[in-house]
């Protein structure tokens, strides 16, 4: 499974309509309603607001009164076959006086997605495990060694050190379990990127 690192966009002129790409990462129907409400006040004279969304097996797509099946169908399929997931497409259309007929709008869509999907832009997603720990600073080094090729989130100082990192290493969990200096203040399962 994969998503998006960072929200991107992308605009492609085909025939005189101009289609403006957006691309969100969303965890929840809330957040694609905020985006799509951001998006018709940014571009509020454009003639259709297409998209597509994948949130686990939340999957939906919208042709905003294009010919049906012809811009949120194959917004869907591209994100479909790349695998994607927590990610909204949201493909603006200005008009542009010529008409593209069915097939030609199902490749402009898709090749407005397409453009926007950059390999740099993409990370893949595993199970892995968000932990935070507190320990004594004595044994600051030897955590800082054994966290060293993790994602560490936060880090506070107080009377003992706080760590929240990210990790998809058992052997690191069963270490730092194992510790009796380390407490163990939170350990939960979730999707993480690399």
């Amino acid at each position: 499974m994969k998503t998006i690192k960072n929200n991107a966009e992308n605009i492609l002129t085909i025939n005189n309509s101009k289609f403006i790409c957006n691309l969100y990462k969303v965890y929840s129907y809330d957040e694609v309603l905020k985006y799509l409400e951001l998006t018709k006040k940014k571009y509020k004279d454009a003639t259709h607001y297409c998209y597509g969304y994948i949130i686990d097996k939340d999957i939906k797509a919208s042709d905003d009164n294009e010919p049906s099946g012809t811009a949120g169908t194959p917004i869907k399929e591209v994100l479909t076959k790349n695998n994607l997931n927590y990610i909204l497409c949201i493909v603006t259309r200005y008009f542009g006086g010529i008409k593209l007929g069915a097939s030609g709008l199902i490749r402009a869509y898709t090749k407005s997605l397409t453009l926007a999907l950059k390999e740099d832009n993409i990370a893949t997603i595993v199970k892995g495990t968000k932990m935070i720990i507190t320990f004594p600073y004595n044994i600051s080094k030897e955590i800082d060694y054994i966290l060293k090729n993790e994602k560490i989130i936060n880090k506070k100082y107080k009377d003992k050190v706080t760590y929240t990192f990210t990790t998809i290493n058992e052997d690191i969990i069963l270490n730092l379990t194992n510790n009796k200096d380390i407490i163990i203040n939170e350990k939960k399962d979730m999707n993480i990127e690399i």
